[in-house]
């Protein structure tokens, strides 16, 4: 798995559109049953609608009640939504073997999404207060990750052509009147496929870059 500084890059992949539970459920098992040399996994996957409540998610920050499930899981943060037309992308990442903490795995997740938005000429930055990617004042991918025994999973979600109206219905990530956008609304026109593999190679590069001490300090 690694000679010298040389490891394996993350294999890739694509589940589609599949139900949330059994995804989360395939997460844990992967994460518990793996060993040291277990290669590490990047799943790109689109949900049907669910809301997702982190540990330190507070119920009165789902507003409204709606037909929509809402999922207690294991990530850190509040609460967020899932839907079709939006790229979930979760890590299965040994955090030792790439000699990353986690506050560096957040930042090169943010970046990865910057980079790819960059791409497209659309400017977007992180905020030191609240993780995630945001465009102006709007929010267009959140975060979440769960470390067990030095590894990680769960991941990021991002924005790219969906039914954005279920945000109404939460303070999404715990933050009143937060406004979320997506890629459509900035004029990127690329299917989810294209950016699903973008995301995942600025992923996988970012990855390479941090081990191989090339990434500047931040």
């Amino acid at each position: 798995m690694e000679i010298g500084k040389h490891v394996a890059p993350p294999v890739i992949h694509s589940l589609g559109l599949v139900e949330y539970q059994p995804t989360w459920d395939a997460m844990k098992k992967f994460t518990a049953e793996r060993k040291a040399e277990t290669r590490d996994e990047i799943w790109l996957a689109q949900h049907p609608p669910t809301y997702t409540q982190g540990l330190a998610g507070k119920p009165e920050h789902l507003l409204h009640p709606t037909d929509i499930p809402v999922i207690r899981i294991d990530r850190g943060g509040q609460i967020t939504y899932h839907g079709p037309g939006q790229i979930v992308a979760y890590l299965l990442l040994d955090l030792r073997r790439w000699k990353i903490n986690v506050r560096e795995l957040v930042r090169l997740m943010e970046q990865a999404v910057i980079d790819l938005l960059g791409e497209f000429a659309v400017a977007a930055q992180s905020r030191e207060d609240a993780p995630g990617v945001y465009v102006g004042d709007a929010k267009i991918a959140s975060l979440g990750l769960k470390i067990k025994h030095g590894c990680c999973y769960h991941g990021l979600a991002l924005n790219v052509d969906m039914d954005l109206t279920p945000f109404a219905n939460i303070n999404p990530c715990g933050y009143a009147g937060l406004r979320v956008t997506q890629c459509r609304e900035l004029g990127i026109t690329a299917g989810i496929e294209e950016l699903q593999a973008l995301l995942a190679q600025n992923l996988i590069h970012g990855l390479q870059q941090h081990l191989h001490g090339d990434r500047p300090c931040h």
